[in-house]
């Protein structure tokens, strides 16, 4: 090989060896651990979590909701999934006796509608209807894009470029209690933060990017908001 050919040839496999990998694992992201509670303080019991419900805590920081589902069925997974950047990760499935508890952020992922103390363009829909054709699904009216909990929030239909972000759930099997540890892929908080900074700083003042520790309330969304929208 020519000198200047083998000098080639070692900046390009050196600018290789640089490059991030295309398509790279989304790794984890770890908070606070968040033990789940009712509006009353007291631990959240994955057994008493009822099957198709809308259930709403916030996570990983005070302006943040998150859906918790029971789907009433084991979500066993894995699924494999892919971030609009193109970081592909897996999804292990649900928590719980029957491994039905699973957990998502409520920020949709097409154009970051979230549900608010007025009113809520996106929910869980546990029965199959004419808009909703994929069955049991996460569904944001402002786009219908419909994100599928039983696999990770996948996209099934709808300009969503990516899954919701999944909320990392642990359960304390011997106490049966539920704690919130983490997400995984998809996040899309710097976005929604700067979004909608001055509404959410009406609705939660100076706390909305406090990150969430100790404890976080679970309520049912209709209790939690005043009007859901329905499509």
């Amino acid at each position: 090989m020519q000198r200047r050919e083998f000098v080639n040839f070692c900046a390009a496999a050196a600018a290789a060896a640089a490059a991030p990998a295309l398509g790279a694992d989304a790794q984890p992201r770890f908070y606070a651990r968040a033990r789940l509670v009712d509006d009353k303080g007291a631990p959240l019991h994955a057994g008493a979590v009822p099957p198709g419900r809308n259930l709403i805590f916030h996570y990983p920081y005070a302006a943040t909701p998150c859906f918790l589902l029971n789907l009433g069925h084991p979500a066993a997974g894995p699924a494999q999934l892919q971030t609009a950047d193109k970081k592909t990760y897996a999804w292990h499935g649900g928590v719980g006796p029957a491994r039905s508890i699973v957990a998502y952020s409520a920020i949709c992922a097409h154009k970051l509608s979230y549900p608010t103390r007025d009113i809520s363009f996106i929910s869980y829909r546990a029965e199959k209807t004419a808009g909703n054709r994929f069955g049991a699904v996460i569904h944001c009216c402002s786009e219908h894009s419909q994100y599928d909990p039983t696999q990770g929030a996948r996209v099934v239909a709808g300009p969503a470029p990516q899954p919701l972000a999944s909320i990392l759930l642990e359960w304390d099997a011997a106490k049966d209690e539920l704690y919130a540890v983490g997400t995984r892929a998809g996040e899309r908080f710097n976005e929604y933060f700067d979004k909608y900074a001055f509404r959410l700083e009406l609705e939660h003042g100076a706390q909305a990017r406090s990150a969430v520790g100790g404890s976080c309330v679970v309520e049912a969304l209709e209790n939690f908001c005043r009007q859901q929208v329905k499509c």
